[in-house]
């Protein structure tokens, strides 16, 4: 299975705290991740999203249909996020668009097998995929990717 774990993208600063849009900043780091995603993700991903409104318009960018799911909002836990994409048993691939500090622990749990506070940064995206080798599953870091490293100019 794989799991990409993509964190919101900047939001302005205020209450309620679910209500937060996206900064002019935020838009431009999601539409430049979401252009690296929509070239790298199968049409068959999954796609779910938290339903504070930062994580839908930082999905929004990516132009794809998604689905809002509760259990994904800020305050969550690794394995409410691990239930709703079905880990480590879902046939297609699953992109979570979410929060800290959730998403970072989230991805030591998967990484390490322990859920240590990492911090996964505004617009970043991992992507953690488990492979089964002769019975023996485990999970790697396939990419790691900041929309500050991706050069191509998005004009939106």
């Amino acid at each position: 299975m794989e799991l990409i774990l993509w964190r919101h993208a900047e939001a302005e600063v205020g209450e309620p705290d679910e209500g937060r849009a996206l900064t002019a900043k935020g838009h431009k780091q999601a539409w430049k991740m979401a252009e690296w995603l929509d070239h790298n993700l199968p049409n068959s991903c999954k796609i779910l999203v938290s339903p504070a409104t930062r994580t839908i318009q930082t999905a929004e960018a990516l132009g794809r249909k998604f689905k809002i799911i509760d259990d994904l909002a800020p305050g969550s836990t690794p394995e409410k996020i691990l239930a709703a994409a079905h880990w480590p048993d879902s046939r297609e691939p699953v992109l979570i668009v979410g929060h800290q500090p959730t998403l970072g622990q989230l991805a030591a749990l998967l990484v390490t097998g322990t859920a240590q506070d990492w911090t996964i940064r505004k617009g970043n995206a991992w992507w953690i995929v488990q492979r089964e080798q002769d019975e023996i599953a485990g999970n790697f870091l396939r990419a790691v990717m900041a929309p500050d490293l991706l050069s191509k100019q998005v004009s939106k």
